[in-house]
């Protein structure tokens, strides 16, 4: 009886606490809430750039440099990835996210169009952790029954922190200035370390995970993706055919996203006029409506697989879907009615986030654990790199060409990116 005691209390760590019902859902959703910062230290710019570009005589050219340095910083992903594998989520994330909340302060005292991209690389150097810590935690602690809905579920975070940008940024403009907005998001990160500190552990080592959902998660992982190395073997990685395929779909499908968090403010208030009243009762409802992809995304694919869809073909099955509604970017800027442009953008951030949670949810399905957050740093590089050519294009020429062929290519570049998903990506045996 003694024995079998030690055995129950090491099952359900070790005596060091009463087993805590749904623990991977505890993380997933403290997760969650470190997305909301990530996409709110990044959409702040974005909102506030009217109100910036106007008292630091920035061009939209030099904004569009801004800009380009926060995506060349974070095209660094893969290196962000391989020191989450490495040194696990607990220490090496709490870094990431302290050192972004502390350069997110940095902004505040920020001066000139050079600061400001010294800045933003610098913040994209870090803030690239979040797409590899999230797919990792998501491979570590959920079952492959649920990765894609608890990966869609911390998508929502990418989302709400760009939902709660247009209303910081408005009330700090009106009873403080701009800059009161980044003290208030790197603090908020800053509080979040503290939180993550204290109620993060592995499955393996979580002193208030009972036996039986452990049990659920360990049983739930495929055998082929188990296999566990002492390091990521990158090189091995970056000869895979599955990985250049998710890469080469993200590059196409993340310039939507530049889109929407970092030049549709400047859209709104150039080509449609609207003021800063406007922008923040209007400029989060695109975010609102990417959440609700962050849902149906998942829900596409449990609905194919109920009818006998394998896992993989039903997550291409969603992307197609996904970019097939994308097409609607096409008409934004033709269309006469701002509100009508508003429910465009409203359905592009939808149909992103449709096919986005989807294309970032197969790494876990085709990667194992220990190389789950490097594969999705490559692939995130891929994305970013991307978002920095469009943004780079659409500064240099938006002056004279206006923003409708940018909306046009928006419309059309994920169709190629699921005929790609659809032709090279192969399924595991």
């Amino acid at each position: 009886m003694k024995g079998d005691a030690v055995r129950h209390d090491a099952i359900d760590g070790g005596g060091r606490g009463r087993p805590f019902p749904y623990i991977r859902w505890t993380i997933i959703a403290l997760f969650v809430v470190a997305m909301v910062i990530n996409y709110l230290t990044r959409s702040i710019l974005g909102v506030a750039a009217p109100a910036i570009m106007a008292e630091q005589h920035i061009s939209s050219a030099q904004y569009s440099w801004i800009t380009g340095a926060f995506q060349f910083g974070i095209m660094f992903q893969p290196v962000a990835g391989y020191l989450l594998d490495l040194i696990g989520l607990k220490i090496g994330f709490s870094l990431f996210v302290a050192v972004w909340s502390l350069i997110t302060l940095g902004h505040g005292f920020a001066n000139g169009w050079l600061g400001f991209a010294g800045l933003r690389g610098a913040l994209g150097l870090v803030e690239g952790s979040a797409q590899p810590a999230g797919m990792k935690v998501v491979a570590e602690w959920f079952p492959a029954r649920e990765r894609g809905v608890a990966g869609g579920i911390y998508q929502i975070g990418a989302s709400f922190g760009a939902v709660f940008a247009p209303p910081l940024v408005a009330w700090a403009v009106f009873y403080h200035s701009w800059r009161a907005a980044f003290f208030v998001a790197g603090g908020l990160g800053l509080l979040w370390v503290v939180a993550w500190l204290f109620w993060y552990a592995t499955p393996a080592r979580h002193p208030r995970l009972s036996a039986r959902e452990r049990a659920l998660i360990v049983e739930g992982q495929e055998a082929s993706l188990a296999k566990h190395r002492r390091r990521p073997p990158l090189g091995e990685l970056l000869r895979r055919r599955n990985l250049w395929a998710i890469a080469a779909a993200r590059f196409l499908a993340d310039p939507v996203w530049g889109m929407l968090s970092l030049w549709m403010p400047l859209y709104l208030v150039q080509a449609r006029h609207f003021d800063l009243t406007q922008i923040a009762l209007f400029a989060w409802l695109p975010f609102l409506a990417a959440d609700l992809g962050c849902l149906f995304g998942p829900a596409v694919v449990a609905f194919l697989q109920r009818r006998g869809v394998k896992l993989i073909d039903a997550r291409r099955g969603a992307f197609t879907l996904g970019a097939v509604l994308m097409t609607s970017m096409m008409f934004v800027g033709s269309v006469d009615s701002p509100v009508a442009a508003v429910a465009l953008l409203c359905l592009g951030g939808f149909a992103h986030q449709t096919l986005s949670v989807t294309v970032i949810t197969l790494c876990s399905d085709l990667f194992p654990q220990d190389q789950v957050a490097t594969a999705t740093g490559v692939s995130g590089t891929a994305a970013n790199l991307g978002v920095l050519l469009f943004t780079l294009t659409l500064g240099s020429l938006v002056d004279q060409v206006g923003y409708q062929p940018f909306f046009i290519l928006l419309g059309l570049l994920d169709l190629a990116g699921a005929i790609l998903l659809w032709t090279l990506v192969r399924k595991p045996a």
